[in-house]
């Protein structure tokens, strides 16, 4: 399970496997509408020499991928040495045109000249189930087409020594009446030159190469996406002329990108290098129009019901935090934007949302104990107010602030502030930020009382001071309310509580939750003379946990946690984003050198490309869950 590399534009998005398959393709949305069989199947890269055929995704091949530090462009190094091969490929997914490209690099390793076929497959599913799509071979202009409706795919490339395009190629059936898909055509080095096929289909095309021992040839190959033949031909005609130019294009797009970011002086600079690919790959992650994709890795399909690509509120405002940190504030604006024009009548986020803005699934039911309730997690909607505050401090762009203030603070502040039950002078419940319980937490709690008091800071900032007044009476309230949430038999923070509003009687939980410490420090929800309070929390899990399993591996979500719950653990896994809130803990008290320890263990539990997963195994560390998330 994962992607070693998540290669986009915004609204292309192309997932590599930890093999460098193509395994996810989304457009026009970055995380909707995946056009390939991830399920079943991924691309292929084949390789015929002499009398010896094998698929990249053999035994008999070594594959590394890694993500530039400095670009989002990937290198694929592939080696087989039985067949004395050496494949190394450039990837990228174009800034400018809606294009996934690869300049890939053959090498003959043997002592004789030899001719090197190279099979590159594509199998895509651009309507449901794979019904209804037609690929075909357009003679003259010499390339695959497939298609569906208004969105078109072609399939390209050429030698860049000798500009010659692929000799050979094959269209055909996968996934429907028994056929197992044309890549098998390619098995005996030959293609059958079948043009087309409608239904499920997938494609191959073939270069031939002539090899002195010890010598390289390079093979241009793209795919673009586009509404029309048409536009795809316009594109085509520019690729044509080799992909040098567009690599090197790229490269100069994204060292302008980082111009924007902030010197990374403070950071030693053995991790400047993971810095930077943290923030490519988050920035991989944001959809053009504005939304910010939880994780594009859709191999997690295959456990559940459901994919990770989707806009959570509250997933966006944390990944954009760095960002905003950094100087790069474009992004901020357009994921204000989108929370801007999906926020409800009534001034709240719902659970999450796809990036073309509509609402995305769920499983928060609109009744809980025989009550109607709004299925909604509300530190979604006062997280976005806590960060849009982030990013006026950090910006000081009143006048875009100013533009979101009636549309969207006024709006999401006024409903924090009714969003609380008089009884307790706390926010009413909803489902907790892990999308499991339903109740009054900590964590909720500590982000509705930020979300009040960035508002009210706003306000003074645009003159507007006299419509804050409620809110800071509400995060007042909520302050002076929150002894209910020390559990007194050993002075830890509870999970939360739950009223029944019904009856008035409060239902305690008491588990030990990182998210309950994490905002309750994050979010100046207590004072730091209250900090003992904290302290014995965190000392209560490791002590829990052992603090050998936590300095090894990290930190589990709270004690219990069973999501993905491997048979050997007792306390759930450890999870990136966990780890790191413990170390900020640390940090903020002055215990670097056990921070420093969560830190090389969550470098430890990296892939070599900068991909971080969501969880790991508290044994080897191995990525466990979507790989990589974006939050972590």
């Amino acid at each position: 399970m994962g992607r070693a590399v998540i290669l986009g534009n915004g609204k292309l998005t192309v997932g590599l496997n930890e093999i460098g398959m193509v395994h996810d393709f989304y457009y026009p949305f970055v995380g909707q509408e995946n056009l390939t069989t991830a399920r079943s199947m991924h691309h292929r890269i084949g390789v015929s020499v002499e009398d010896s055929f094998s698929w990249v995704d053999g035994d008999d091949w070594g594959c590394q991928v890694d993500l530039s530090d400095g670009a989002l462009v990937a290198t694929t190094s592939m080696v087989n040495p039985h067949q004395e091969i050496e494949l190394g490929s450039t990837d990228f997914v174009d800034y400018e045109y809606n294009a996934f490209c690869r300049k890939i690099k053959i090498t003959n390793n043997s002592d004789k000249p030899r001719t090197v076929r190279l099979f590159l497959h594509q199998v895509f599913e651009i309507s449901n189930h794979g019904r209804a799509d037609t690929a075909l071979y357009v003679p003259g202009h010499n390339y695959i087409l497939d298609y569906k409706g208004r969105c078109s795919l072609l399939i390209s490339g050429n030698n860049s020594q000798t500009n010659r395009s692929f000799d050979q190629f094959a269209v055909g059936n996968y996934g429907l009446e028994g056929k197992s898909g044309t890549y098998a055509d390619a098995e005996d080095g030959e293609l059958s030159g079948n043009t087309v096929e409608h239904g499920g289909v997938d494609s191959v095309i073939r270069f031939s190469l002539d090899l002195e021992p010890g010598k390289s040839e390079s093979v241009d190959y793209w795919i673009i996406a586009a509404e029309s033949q048409y536009e795809c031909e316009k594109i085509n005609e520019i690729f044509k002329q080799g992909l040098f130019t567009r690599i090197n294009m790229n490269l100069l797009y994204w060292n302008n990108w980082f111009m924007q970011c902030k010197p990374l002086d403070n950071v030693p600079e053995d991790r400047q290098k993971l810095v930077r690919k943290s923030l490519l790959v988050i920035k991989a992650h944001c959809d053009a129009r504005g939304g910010i994709i939880a994780s594009c890795d859709s191999s997690i399909y295959n456990y559940g019901r459901d994919y990770y690509s989707y806009v959570w509120p509250r997933d966006g405002s944390l990944a954009i935090w760095p960002l905003i940190r950094m100087g790069f504030y474009d992004e901020a604006k357009s994921f204000f934007n989108f929370c801007r024009d999906i926020i409800t009548i009534e001034g709240f986020l719902m659970h999450k949302y796809q990036p073309d803005r509509t609402v995305g699934s769920t499983w928060h039911p609109l009744i809980h104990n025989s009550v109607e309730e709004l299925p909604i997690q509300e530190d979604e909607t006062a997280i976005t107010i806590f960060m849009l505050g982030e990013y006026l401090n950090y910006s000081h762009d009143e006048d875009f602030v100013r533009q979101m203030f009636n549309g969207y603070v006024v709006p999401a502040a006024n409903f924090l502030a009714s969003f609380v039950d008089q009884q307790t002078g706390l926010p009413h419940a909803s489902y907790d930020l892990w999308e499991e319980r339903f109740l009054t937490s900590t964590y909720t709690t500590a982000c509705t009382y930020a979300g009040l008091l960035t508002a009210a800071q706003m306000a003074q900032t645009l003159g507007k001071a006299e419509v804050a007044t409620s809110w800071l009476k509400a995060a007042e309230l909520i302050k002076n309310s929150r002894a209910a949430f020390t559990n007194p038999e050993n002075s830890t923070l509870r999970k939360g509580i739950l009223l029944d509003t019904a009856s008035g009687d409060l239902t305690y939980d008491n588990t030990l939750d990182c998210s309950s410490f994490w905002g309750a420090m994050i979010f100046g929800y207590y004072e730091p003379e209250e900090h003992s309070l904290l302290q014995s929390t965190v000392d209560t899990m490791i002590q829990t946990l052992g603090l050998d399993r936590v300095e090894h591996s990290g930190i589990s979500r709270y004690l219990g946690d069973y999501y993905f719950k491997a048979d050997h653990e007792d306390y759930g896994n450890p999870w990136i984003v966990t780890t790191m809130w413990l170390a900020q803990y640390y940090i903020r008290s002055s215990n670097k050198y056990q921070a420093e320890k969560l830190l090389q263990v969550t470098e430890a539990s990296t892939l070599p490309s900068g991909i971080m997963p969501e969880q790991t195994s508290s044994k080897d560390r191995s990525p466990i869950s979507v790989t990589p998330l974006v939050w972590s």
